[in-house]
């Protein structure tokens, strides 16, 4: 793979994976504002850790999971195509810590499918970053 197609698919995971925490907080969003419609397997945020949450906080504290994730995963995806420096990699690992924190407080949230996919690229990303101690292709 040539090195212009590592960084688009390397930016592309970061950046979709981001943005993918707006669709958690979309559904979030869709549940308070429209209670009782159909959602598909999306549920109101709840904690199997933290049961004594009220909705409305547990959809807070959730809504900050994904906030923080989604705003560090695009912000790290900007930082590795724009060669922005080495930070990127603080960034995506954070980010990915984040993310995985959340999905484990609020689990059963969300469909099972969005759960495994983004628990997936989150162990992709700390593998990849921290044990293999991947390097971007040089600009």
């Amino acid at each position: 793979m040539s090195d212009q197609m590592t960084r688009l698919v390397v930016a592309g995971v970061l950046l979709l994976h981001g943005l993918g925490h707006g669709g958690a907080l979309g559904a979030l969003l869709w549940i308070h504002l429209r209670p009782g419609t159909n959602t598909g397997a999306w549920t109101a945020a709840r904690s199997w850790l933290l049961p004594a949450l009220a909705p409305g906080t547990a959809a807070l504290v959730a809504s900050a999971f994904w906030i923080v994730s989604l705003v560090g995963f695009v912000v790290a995806a900007g930082a590795f195509w724009f060669d922005l420096g080495e930070w990127w990699r603080t960034v995506a690992v954070g980010s990915a810590i984040v993310s995985t924190v959340g999905i484990v407080l609020f689990f059963g949230t969300w469909p099972m499918f969005n759960t495994i996919a983004a628990l997936a690229v989150n162990v992709a990303v700390l593998i990849a970053i921290l044990w293999l101690k991947w390097a971007p292709p040089a600009a």
